[in-house]
């Protein structure tokens, strides 16, 4: 099993943060994982990603080759990083905030999940970004289990931060599993 996922957003949005959850969770579950971010000159507000790569074996080389999920916040971050995708790649974009093109709803399997509003008006604090993207991340691959990422969310949220960043989780969540529904 080798399975590569890329989240990108602006710097801030803590998708770094949602990469290295990610790759706890897969750990969790005695699968191994290797995480890469990559900042651009303007950390906060600046083009952003991590990669990680969740493999059964040990992961000998950390950079992504063919992606299988791709996330992304922002157009800026969309147009440097979506790149080395897979045909049929997962991706997920928030509509509000990134131009895709038709070709590339032809040529990957894209959902449209608006994180950023979800968080708003959801949790009323953008700080739990990461937490919703996550949450769509794995009910739409299942790379990972649901349980794993809340454990592994638990010990990365900040004290005090815990629930809070679980019911932000579960938004993502639900909300993607609703879209699977509807696709299906």
């Amino acid at each position: 099993m080798h399975f590569e996922a890329r989240f990108s957003a602006v710097g801030g949005q803590g998708i770094i943060l949602a990469g290295t959850i990610l790759a706890d969770a897969a750990h969790i579950l005695g699968m191994h994982a290797a995480g890469s971010p990559t900042y651009t000159a303007q950390v906060r507000g600046g083009p952003t990603k991590v990669d990680v790569i969740i493999d059964s074996e040990m992961v000998l080389y950390p950079r992504t080759t063919e992606i299988d999920f791709f996330l992304s916040l922002a157009t800026d971050s969309y147009k440097r990083f979506a790149t080395d995708l897979k045909p049929g790649c997962v991706v997920l974009v928030d509509p509000n905030m990134v131009e895709f093109s038709k070709e590339d709803e032809e040529k990957y399997n894209l959902y449209q999940v608006p994180v950023l509003d979800l968080t708003q008006k959801e949790l009323g604090r953008m700080v739990y970004t990461s937490a919703v993207s996550l949450g769509t991340m794995v009910a739409l691959t299942d790379i990972v289990t649901e349980e794993a990422t809340k454990e592994a969310l638990k010990k990365r949220a900040p004290k005090g931060t815990e629930m809070y960043n679980l019911k932000a989780f579960q938004v993502g969540y639900d909300y993607a599993s609703e879209l699977l529904v509807k696709k299906a």
